[in-house]
């Protein structure tokens, strides 16, 4: 396992929360905010964005990633994802999401709000043998 820098964390988190504001939850009132950094050290930020019909919402998580694929490509590397929520609860990464980081970061860290203050978790803690193609 091989965690990120403070110094970056730190960045993370800033990102998260600054985007987390940006979330779009009409419905739960609970918002989200991701931000990933890649092998490159790109930042990239995500918030959920709901919608009326549920399954449809979209996790910060994702919308970080997708964005970040979106922006530099499908050869995406992340090194690190910090999840943040206002409401102060604990919120690690929901299943589809922890799916989705192990395809583009297999060997990521989650940073994240657990029940008795910050959590670091490799994605391999939280998705124990993650399905891979390859």
């Amino acid at each position: 396992m091989k965690t990120i820098p403070g110094k970056q964390r730190t960045l993370l988190l800033r990102a998260a929360r600054k985007v987390m504001r940006h979330a779009h939850a009409p419905y739960s009132h609970f918002r989200v905010g991701a931000a990933l950094i890649t092998a490159k050290g790109e930042v990239f930020a995500g918030c959920n964005v709901e919608n009326a019909s549920y399954g449809m919402t979209n996790c910060a998580e994702r919308t970080a990633i997708f964005t970040a694929v979106a922006q530099s490509g499908p050869r995406l590397d992340i090194r690190a994802v910090a999840v943040v929520n206002d409401q102060g609860v604990p919120c690690s990464p929901c299943g589809a999401c922890r799916q989705v980081i192990y395809e583009f970061g297999p060997e990521a860290m989650v940073y994240f709000q657990g029940s008795k203050g910050w959590k670091e978790s490799h994605i391999t803690e939280l998705l124990p043998e993650g399905f891979h193609l390859k």
